[in-house]
């Protein structure tokens, strides 16, 4: 567990705070790319590490990310114009570009200069693999965009599944490295004879308490959580943890799955995931991170329902089934062979145990497993990082070599006895095609 001071210090990402200081110095994903249809369309309200922002995309096509408030007189950017290559406050007509920079100041005489001497907040914006990425940090150069595989495919070769949930980032992230609750708030309900023997289904619910194996990396952390798999073979499920809220989880064929899920706080209380998937990782339209054999009932679908946009700071990407309507969750379901929490959609199951800790969860009353060792060692990197950056000025992990990001994750059968780091090592490897692998699909 952690202290209290701790507990604070790892959770809270405003300005100001070690965290959210570690967090800007990064590129950020802001938002997606379709959020902000064309030119002059209309403005989008954007929370990103406790900042009210104003996402909008200008006359030319290009992304800004401006503050809030106009810093005439405080009103909201929202309300702007957007057009002329700029957005317009309608309080009094300053317009400013994506830069942030004053170009018009209508109000003032001509001959004034004044708009020269005004400029508002702004971040800069790129766009890549679907994402407006923007940088919020101190460098007048910023670093560059990490080496994100599945951000850097071309269009139409990528799926981006983005959803706003209701708790503190770090609980969210460490609900995705938290692997042994597979085994139970997921597939819970599935016996070893439900599904075809020789899958990783199979071995998940024959074995539900895995066996770890940690280390630290250039990147973050990794782990191994292994369980017995046919005669003499072991079932590696490998991910990942990356600086500073990427997890790649272990989903699929290690060598074919190409995942990287972005938990991005909006604020302390409020996090945006953007999971990004290689295209031929769906089937059916639905991720393959769902088991294909057995009883298709037993499978619900991921994506869940989402609620009318708003433009409130929260209104984007809102599942419809959640903590107002617990859920959805079916007691009588529950209650039969075929479900373990009575909770239909695999994200919705993890949103629930997430969210029900409350906005920040008090770490000081847990009692950690074995089974908890990612999260610890998780933990631990990101204090010794956010400390570091804080008291001695070093870089945090990764943000000046976009290479560590350059890797996969997946599922795996070794030999008993083999060395799980190094006879994985180039199936782990980014943008590298493996075709004995692919010809072992299709694979829970």
């Amino acid at each position: 567990m952690l202290s209290k001071e701790d507990n604070e210090f790892i959770s809270r990402v405003g300005p100001g705070t070690p965290m959210g200081n570690l967090m800007r110095q990064y590129w950020i994903p802001a938002m997606l790319s379709s959020e902000l249809p064309g030119p002059d369309c209309d403005p989008v309200r954007v929370m990103l590490l406790g900042e009210k922002l104003i996402g909008f995309r200008d006359s030319m096509g290009r992304v800004g990310l401006i503050q809030n408030h106009c810093p005439h007189r405080g009103a909201s950017l929202f309300f702007g114009r957007n057009s002329e290559c700029g957005l317009r406050c309608v309080y009094h007509g300053w317009q400013f570009d994506v830069e942030g920079r004053c170009i018009d100041m209508p109000n003032e005489p001509p001959e004034s200069d004044f708009k020269n001497k005004v400029k508002a907040v702004a971040y800069p914006c790129v766009e890549r693999g679907g994402l407006v990425w923007t940088y919020m940090g101190p460098r007048e150069t910023p670093p560059p965009l990490p080496d994100i595989e599945v951000n850097m495919l071309p269009e139409g070769e990528y799926v981006i599944i983005p959803s706003y949930v209701e708790s503190n980032w770090l609980q969210a992230v460490e609900g995705e490295i938290d692997t042994s609750h597979t085994g139970f708030l997921h597939f819970g309900a599935i016996q070893p004879e439900d599904v075809q023997e020789g899958t990783f289904l199979h071995y998940t619910v024959k074995d539900r308490a895995p066996r770890y194996s940690v280390v630290d990396t250039d990147y973050g952390a990794m782990y191994g959580a292994y369980r017995p798999a046919k005669p003499g073979y072991v079932y590696w499920r490998i991910a990942h943890f990356n600086f500073p809220f990427y997890t790649q989880p272990p989903e699929g064929v290690l060598g074919h799955s190409v995942i990287m899920n972005a938990w991005v706080p909006m604020d302390d209380t409020h996090t945006m995931s953007f999971v990004m998937l290689r295209k031929d990782k769906m089937e059916s339209g639905r991720p393959s991170r769902l088991p294909i054999q057995g009883n298709s009932e037993k499978y619900p679908d991921m994506q869940v329902p989402m609620l009318p946009r708003t433009t409130d700071w929260f209104g984007r990407f809102r599942p419809a089934v959640n903590a107002d309507n617990d859920y959805l969750i079916d007691r009588e379901l529950q209650r039969q062979p075929d479900s373990y929490s009575g909770i239909r959609y695999l994200a919705s199951q993890d949103r629930a145990m997430q969210e029900s800790m409350g906005g920040i969860y008090d770490r000081t009353q847990e009692r950690l497993a074995s089974s908890d060792v990612m999260v610890i060692r998780v933990r631990r990197r990101l204090l010794a990082a956010a400390r570091a950056l804080a008291e001695q000025q070093i870089v945090p992990p990764g943000v000046d070599h976009p290479e560590v990001y350059r890797n996969r994750s997946g599922g795996v059968l070794l030999p008993e006895g083999a060395d799980w780091i190094e006879d994985t090592k180039e199936l782990r490897k980014a943008f590298v095609e493996h075709p004995e692998v692919a010809a072992q699909l299709p694979q829970p």
